[in-house]
């Protein structure tokens, strides 16, 4: 008995799958799917990856709770979210390669709803960083024509919707520690190691 129930449950399990394909082919279909998200896994830990029909909206850290960004996300883009991994593969193959040091840079289309105002021109600041390079928040902070916002920059770099994509990472304290980030001290340091090597 316990074998047809195992086998009963796997059975439900691949129709759960079927079913969630279809609704995910028939939401994409009827324009009702405005943020897809997948979940990945990768050396800093699990990533979630939600997009827009403009572009890759949010990376998230474990850390920062997958089910409250999504719940956000659907508060401040729109309620029709649904895990869709199809419409994230190129966002996660781009991110394989760049943990397995075959990409120095993102090609991605990305969505910036989510920051505005000054922390957007930083952010949008921090995509000149390139690969391997760091700047240092009063850097930063003068790029963006505001030399004494030192602490805004990292305030502006806590609220990156897109860490790694848009590298946040490389922005350090002025005397070359680390400093915080949003996916934590030992994500950064190994993000860092992970260019320097």
């Amino acid at each position: 008995m316990s074998t047809n129930l195992f086998g009963d449950l796997h059975a439900d399990d691949q129709t759960l799958g079927r079913l969630h394909q279809r609704l995910e082919r028939d939401a994409a279909a009827d324009n009702l799917l405005d943020v897809a998200y997948h979940t990945i896994d990768s050396p800093v830990g699990p990533l979630l990856l939600a997009a827009t029909t403009v572009g890759l909206v949010r990376v998230a850290y474990q850390i920062e709770d997958h089910d409250a960004v999504l719940t956000n996300l659907a508060t401040t883009v729109s309620p029709r979210v649904l895990r869709a991994p199809a419409r994230l593969d190129f966002v996660a193959r781009q991110l394989d390669e760049y943990f397995a040091k075959r990409r120095t840079s993102f090609e991605v289309p990305v969505d910036l709803r989510l920051a505005a105002g000054f922390r957007r021109n930083v952010i949008e600041r921090l995509r000149d960083i390139g690969y391997g390079q760091r700047r240092s928040y009063a850097a930063v902070a003068a790029a963006v024509g505001s030399p004494r916002a030192v602490r805004a920059v990292g305030t502006a770099c806590a609220h990156n919707p897109l860490p790694v994509v848009i590298p946040c990472h490389r922005v350090v304290r002025s005397d070359g520690s680390t400093g915080q980030y949003v996916g934590g001290a030992a994500a950064k340091a190994r993000l860092l190691a992970l260019e320097a090597a």
